[in-house]
């Protein structure tokens, strides 16, 4: 079954608003994983506007699924993660100013680069990830990086899932397939939510994880984390 990492980046934007320890971070860790999520996600940003580099080394102590770290691979960013040694650590090209992730990885023009950040966190033992677009090319390029997973940014199907759901997820079933027939596993995510992810998982072939943060916690609003969580893992398991 494609397990759900939840993103709880928004729990922290929620905190850092007021100030003070409200919604406390890891509490809410603890909390989704009692529900039923099956790994919890941060994004640690330069500018610790959400989660903090406080957070992340803080984090490990309540987490008892997996712990997976998104980030642009800067020294900084590195240290932190081969020091709190997460089960996965997912590399995405956001610059420092960026609102949210927005595009992924150019394996090509990138691959030397990548391949010694890949080879620095394999050799702590870290599962390795890269945050790519729907791109065949790319798909094939980044095995040359030594990554073990790529996770699919979602971001363009979301967007046209309303419309024409099966033009919308075409470029990712065909990305999926060559992710399968060169040996990647394969993570999802960005945008999506309990009205696209169905379709998503049902067509996507050996979709390993989802990585939500932003619609969860909108839908959770109105029905409560638990009750959401709960959903997703219905629909991630009905394919």
């Amino acid at each position: 079954m494609t397990k759900l990492s939840v993103n709880i980046n928004k729990i922290a934007t929620l905190r850092n608003a007021r100030g003070g320890n409200q919604p406390n971070v890891t509490q809410v860790a603890k909390d989704m994983q009692s529900f039923g999520a099956q790994g919890i996600t941060v994004h640690p940003r330069p500018d610790e506007r959400h989660i903090t580099y406080k957070d992340v080394y803080e984090l490990p102590e309540v987490i008892t699924t997996e712990f997976n770290i998104e980030g642009n691979p800067i020294p900084k960013f590195v240290d932190l993660v081969c020091s709190v040694n997460p089960d996965q650590v997912t590399l995405v090209p956001d610059a420092p100013d960026a609102i949210t992730s927005n595009a992924g990885w150019d394996t090509v023009k990138n691959r030397a680069f990548l391949q010694e950040i890949i080879q620095e966190f394999k050799s702590k033992g870290i599962r390795t990830s890269i945050f790519l677009d729907a791109d065949v090319a790319q798909v094939e390029a980044a095995v040359k990086t030594g990554t073990d997973r790529i996770e699919l940014y979602t971001e363009s199907y979301a967007q046209g899932f309303s419309h024409d759901p099966q033009k919308a997820i075409a470029p990712f079933v065909a990305a999926a397939k060559k992710a399968q027939e060169v040996g990647l596993g394969l993570n999802a995510g960005h945008d999506l939510s309990l009205e696209n992810i169905q379709f998503f998982a049902q067509n996507i072939p050996d979709l390993l994880e989802v990585s939500i943060g932003h619609a969860l916690v909108c839908e959770s609003l109105y029905f409560g984390f638990e009750n959401v969580i709960n959903q997703y893992i219905a629909k991630l398991s009905s394919h």
